[in-house]
């Protein structure tokens, strides 16, 4: 999954265009519940299943997409 896909989820979930790469979710009013919709989308589009402690750690598009690249498929 790629950053763009990554940053068009929080753009929809958030509701917002002004996400980029370094966007952090929660400095966008993100909140725990919206965050697992994010990992509903992420998984419905990529197939990996990431835990909150994940997004957590990973808060940006950028990170998040990461963090996605080095889950063994």
């Amino acid at each position: 999954m790629t950053i763009d896909e990554v940053m068009d989820i929080y753009r929809r979930v958030l509701e917002t265009s002004g996400i980029g790469p370094d966007s952090d979710f929660f400095a966008y009013g993100g909140d725990s519940l919206l965050a697992t919709r994010v990992l509903s989308a992420i998984a419905r589009t990529s197939g990996v299943e990431l835990s909150f402690g994940d997004f957590l750690r990973a808060p940006t598009p950028e990170a998040l997409a990461k963090r996605l690249a080095s889950v063994p498929t």
